[in-house]
């Protein structure tokens, strides 16, 4: 049986609440404050899915390369691009491993993909690649929810929403009451269904996806651990709300080679991995 990962359409309806030229608008405007060496003319979207942030960086006129581990979303970028006219390399490979023989200004993981590294050695591995891929003054850019969904009565996502696109209704429950973080591993099996309803049929995706929370410590020892980087902003959201601001819904990290002088930064809206 499919699931969620292996349905890259149906995955991009459901994250079809992304402002996705918005965010990418704000990644362009993080690296202009935080990044040397001028604009940013490479890119690298890790565990991309169907790679919308490395698409529009495409149509911007950035060189963009968008790398998954999953065959089915690695096809999917490539024919979305292909259909829309965009110059886009894809690439299948693991986040943890992978080893592309350049470099990028830009580094980006989006959607809180981190995730889907279930230990802290994972995630210093994946640090490393990221690091080894980034040319001077190039930034690592990781969108990742918010601690406050997972430590908090009051979550700043929803785990239930609706898209309407193209004529296409999508209900999504991305994890039930019932799913509960386990406190030693910190690894919670969120159950996910998605209903699809178009042209007067309907179909059902469901799947249990294993999802790693990661706290703001956490983060920070992995990348102590890494030493490849260093943190040189936080914000919590697109916008320059700082993560410790009650609005802000996502913890989202700028690194930078430590020896890369950059600068130092200071609803409920849905919520998918």
């Amino acid at each position: 049986m499919s699931g969620i990962y292996d349905e890259p359409r149906v995955y991009e309806l459901a994250c079809g609440f992304r402002d996705v030229p918005a965010e990418v608008d704000a990644l362009l405007a993080w690296c202009a404050r935080h990044r040397r060496g001028g604009p940013v003319r490479t890119v690298l979207e890790l565990a991309a899915g169907p790679a919308e942030h490395a698409r529009e960086f495409a149509r911007r006129g950035v060189a963009a390369t968008a790398l998954d581990v999953n065959p089915a979303m690695c096809a999917y970028a490539e024919q979305a691009a292909e259909r829309e006219g965009v110059a886009l390399r894809v690439v299948r490979d693991d986040m943890t491993s992978f080893a592309l023989g350049r470099r990028f200004d830009l580094v980006v993981t989006m959607l809180d993909s981190t995730s889907h590294l279930m230990t802290l050695d994972a995630f210093t591995a994946h640090l490393d690649r990221a690091a080894a891929h980034l040319a001077d003054g190039g930034l690592y850019i990781v969108e990742m929810s918010h601690p406050r969904d997972r430590l908090s009565d009051e979550p700043s996502v929803s785990t239930g929403w609706t898209v309407e696109r193209d004529g296409v209704h999508v209900t999504v429950r991305w994890g039930e009451p019932t799913d509960r973080l386990d406190p030693v591993t910190q690894i919670c099996d969120d159950h996910v269904t998605v209903t699809v309803a178009e042209d007067g049929a309907t179909r059902v995706v469901r799947d249990v996806v294993p999802y790693r929370f990661w706290s703001a410590t956490a983060v920070e020892a992995a990348v102590r651990l890494s030493g490849a980087l260093r943190i040189a902003a936080r914000y919590g959201d697109f916008g320059d709300v700082p993560v410790t601001d009650p609005q802000a819904w996502r913890m989202i990290l700028v690194l930078a080679r430590p020896a890369a002088d950059a600068g130092q930064g200071a609803g409920a809206q849905p919520g998918i991995g």
